[in-house]
């Protein structure tokens, strides 16, 4: 079981700075699930931090190229965030190209980024993500360290850290997916944590015992199962923190109700992926959609949430806001995906009511 401490964390304000940078640290006994729900929000000071689960491990080679395209897809899902202009170029023809491969290269040339890697990326990022965005070009190596400072960039961070689960894996799995991890630290820069189950046949790799504050480690011990539910094909390996104030790139779901809710007066004063702060001591909480000066969040839950700990979670943040005054309306990704205008009808009601009743005075306040 994670170590708990007080709900301040560890002396030096940051649990999640015990393992070195730029290593492989094995963090025993530390449910994956645990640290997501831990590190949702991002702490203002902490690196970015991408989590990974690994379903199949193969030889070296294909999986390093796996995670490569993983990490890929979610720079894409960042864009334009991790390049400063990029979000007022919305044309994806030559003129768009052109612009934002400039852009890219004035990025590299102040900054650490290789410039053809980033125009490339620039360039893909830009396309409809409804459409296939093509494969980079770039050696694996040029791809690691570009992946790493462009995740890092999208949150405004120093560098990244990828959490990757650690299964049951026979001794050659094992050991492989221990030489990507190094793999990535060697030619990405990367910082890498393996968490999760015992590392049994891979000895150097050294253990850090992180402390996880009370307040979420207490979840690690609930015995209460998620509600039985159809299982979401296609359930994502890498999940990245969301970036303030925009439906997940990576979500259908999210980009689906934003697009649902644009054309609509009384969806004005809306807020994607913001970060609730309800009292300088208190817990801050993500809200996935929220309206601060009615008081209700809307909560988007993906495969993500069916797990134990991020199941327990959610039920405690929800009785914390309703006590707060707020309104919690949750929908899963199929209700959206599959009836959008009975989501929306069901918020729009809710907000007319509060709107009506007054229900939350201090709304302005607290945005």
């Amino acid at each position: 079981m994670a170590h708990p401490v007080p709900a301040g964390g560890a002396a030096n304000g940051a649990w999640w700075a015990a393992p070195p940078t730029r290593q492989v640290s094995h963090l025993p006994a530390v449910d994956p699930e645990l640290l997501r729900v831990a590190l949702d929000p991002l702490p203002p000071a902490a690196p970015a931090i991408v989590h990974y689960r690994p379903t199949v491990v193969g030889p070296l080679g294909d999986l390093v190229d796996a995670l490569l395209d993983q990490l890929d897809t979610a720079a894409l899902a960042m864009f334009p965030s991790w390049l400063a202009g990029a979000d007022r170029i919305d044309s994806e023809g030559t003129l768009g190209v052109a612009a934002v491969r400039a852009l890219a290269a004035r990025s590299a040339a102040r900054s650490r980024h290789f410039g053809p890697f980033l125009a490339d990326l620039a360039e893909r990022g830009l396309r409809d993500p409804r459409r296939p965005a093509g494969r980079s070009r770039f050696a694996p190596g040029v791809r690691a360290a570009g992946l790493a400072r462009v995740i890092a960039e999208a949150y405004d961070r120093e560098s990244c850290v990828l959490v990757m689960a650690l299964p049951d894996l026979e001794a050659e799995a094992e050991r492989t997916l221990v030489a990507a991890a190094e793999w990535l630290v060697r030619h990405g820069g990367f910082t890498v944590w393996l968490a999760g189950g015992p590392l049994r046949h891979v000895d150097r790799v050294r253990s850090v015992p992180v402390r996880v504050p009370t307040r979420f480690a207490e979840l690690a011990s609930t015995r209460d199962p998620p509600p039985a539910t159809a299982a979401e094909p296609g359930s994502t390996v890498l999940a990245w923190p969301t970036i303030a104030g925009v439906p997940r790139g990576d979500s259908a779901a999210e980009q689906a109700l934003e697009r649902a809710l644009a054309p609509h007066d009384w969806a004005c004063g809306r807020r994607w992926n913001q970060t609730y702060e309800w009292h300088v001591l208190g817990v801050a909480y993500r809200l996935d959609l929220f309206w601060p000066a009615e008081g209700l969040a809307v909560e988007v839950d993906g495969p993500e949430h069916r797990g134990r700990i991020a199941f327990a979670n959610d039920r405690r943040r929800d009785v914390q806001l309703q006590l707060l005054g707020l309104d919690v309306l949750r929908f899963t990704n199929e209700q959206v995906l599959t009836d959008v205008p009975a989501v929306v009808d069901g918020i729009r009601r809710l907000l007319a009511r509060r709107r009506a009743g007054g229900t939350y005075p201090h709304g302005d306040e607290r945005s």
